[in-house]
């Protein structure tokens, strides 16, 4: 059921190029983008930081956040949730072959970025230990992802979490490599 809602979530939110019209007051019309409205794009200095804020102040994530960026996926980091978020550093992007990131944050590519995105998202707020218990989790992109126990540390699909961070809407577990979906 909570896989079925965060789907829900995902899949209303507004991912194509939304425009609006709107009226200057002098006789002209401007057209404004959809994409910087919404949830992400509120100022809340107050409430505990969500996954997207805990990912904006890290400067271990910024490579991650400019493919949420890329993949207009703002508003869905936001939601209320709950979400675990399995976020590669950097580093992590890093490892990829020489291009790959590059190649993954051009427009023509957004559906593919997106797909990689979800594949480390999950309905849930479970810790580390907690997850232990799993052998594999459904991810937003409608993919299951293995769950590996070694020497008392969790694996998601073959990426190790090296941290945690409760977030306002979920957790973020930190992971040291980029987890790709398999191929169709």
């Amino acid at each position: 059921m909570g896989l079925f809602a965060l789907l829900t979530i995902m899949g209303s939110c507004k991912n194509g190029p939304q425009n609006e019209t709107k009226d200057s007051g002098q006789g002209e019309s401007t057209v404004a983008s959809g994409y910087d409205k919404g949830q992400a794009f509120i100022e809340d200095d107050e409430s505990t930081p969500n996954v997207l804020q805990i990912a904006l102040e890290s400067p271990d994530h910024t490579t991650l956040v400019a493919a949420v960026q890329a993949a207009k996926l703002e508003n869905v980091l936001v939601n209320a949730g709950p979400l675990m978020v399995f976020a590669p550093t950097n580093a992590a992007f890093d490892a990829l072959p020489e291009g790959t990131v590059e190649d993954l944050l051009k427009p023509e590519n957004k559906d593919a970025l997106a797909n990689i995105l979800k594949y480390h998202v999950t309905p849930g707020n479970y810790s580390k230990d907690f997850l232990m218990n799993f052998k594999k989790l459904g991810q937003a992109n409608d993919q299951n992802v293995a769950v590996e126990v070694k020497d008392n540390e969790v694996y998601i699909g073959g990426a190790k979490i090296v941290a945690s961070i409760s977030a306002g809407n979920g957790i973020v577990h930190v992971v040291d490599k980029v987890i790709l979906p398999p191929t169709q």
